[in-house]
């Protein structure tokens, strides 16, 4: 696989593959970042932008996290106290699921967004975007709350943090996909230059495969969960044997297999007794999803060795987790 089809594998959408073809000509020393309010504890979501960070580092880019503190202040998710203690443990868990220290910068939003320079620009496209189009940006991310100020400054931060940190990659969810447009429509008009964006996709509600996974409501699988509770989870999940369920469904299933397990896993084997066949060997997701097409992979059997790879995934940041409750 080469680099670009490396930086490009699973993504939903590349703005613009363009500029994306044109960084993988050159990988090596680029910056890619990626910007999470600390919040706790990592969760599918997280995982599955880490996933793509891995990706990137293993074609020579420099991967920058900001745990994003003033975000999470103008959010209302506590003191600056309480949040930098959580980004602490959110910076230990990204690492343990596989982040490449020597390639990982963790950048706290506090340390820069302070500033003077930062301040000043800040105003400026406060001067240049309309209340409208930056309450559009924030409206995806925002869940139906009822709008405040900080609401509003809230993208504007995320597009200069791209300028401020020295990216030259944007990576984040589809539902960033408003905030990055703003970016690329406003930081010219502070004479920087317009970032490429890589989004990820938003997997389904694990129970129903509607809309999308949440931690804030229904079932979330995340870094706390034991063997077991991903065991019920996954076990539980909407899993139909297609790939292409009816009407606006999605099977988490084997979303899960494509974004998580094969980009971390060379070969996936599905345990079965010999009276049922034996074991299946898969090199790759499309003869995983075509087999559960054809009715060859039973979906309780796919459901059984989805809960053995993503056991094995969290694992080493439950470990670690552990380890910091412990420490308190």
């Amino acid at each position: 696989m080469d680099a670009y089809e490396l930086i490009a594998r699973n993504a939903e959408e590349l703005v613009t593959e363009e500029e994306v073809r044109e960084l993988a000509e050159s990988p090596e020393g680029r910056r890619a970042y990626v910007g999470y309010e600390p919040s706790g504890v990592l969760h599918i979501g997280h995982m599955l932008a880490a996933n793509k960070l891995i990706d990137l580092q293993e074609t020579g880019f420099e991967v920058v996290v900001l745990l994003a503190d003033v975000h999470a202040y103008l959010n209302d998710k506590g003191t600056f106290e309480e949040i930098r203690e959580t980004a602490e443990r959110m910076k230990e868990q990204f690492l343990a699921y596989g982040l490449d220290e020597d390639r990982t910068e963790f950048v706290l939003g506090s340390d820069y967004q302070l500033d003077d320079d930062y301040a000043l620009d800040l105003h400026e496209l406060e001067l240049e975007t309309t209340l409208n189009r930056a309450q559009r940006a924030m409206a995806e991310i925002q869940s139906g709350e009822t709008a405040k100020v900080s609401h509003v400054v809230y993208p504007l931060m995320q597009a200069l943090d791209i300028e401020y940190l020295d990216l030259d990659l944007a990576i984040g969810g589809l539902d960033q996909r408003k905030v990055h447009m703003l970016m690329r429509e406003e930081l010219p008009s502070l004479g920087y230059d317009a970032r490429p964006c890589i989004h990820t996709p938003i997997i389904a509600d694990l129970t129903t495969g509607e809309g999308k996974m949440s931690s804030s409501a229904g079932v979330t699988i995340s870094m706390e969960d034991g063997t077991e509770e991903i065991e019920e989870k996954v076990e539980s999940a909407f899993c139909p044997p297609t790939r292409d369920p009816e009407g606006d469904k999605e099977n988490p299933v084997l979303e899960i297999f494509q974004y998580h397990v094969f980009p971390r896993f060379e070969t996936v084997v599905v345990e079965r007794p010999e009276e049922y066949g034996g074991n299946l060997e898969y090199d790759d997701y499309e003869s995983l999803a075509d087999d559960l097409e054809s009715g060859e992979l039973h979906p309780a059997d796919a459901k059984g060795a989805l809960a053995t790879y993503l056991d094995e995934l969290i694992e080493p940041g439950r470990r670690k987790l552990a380890e910091l409750e412990a420490e308190d």
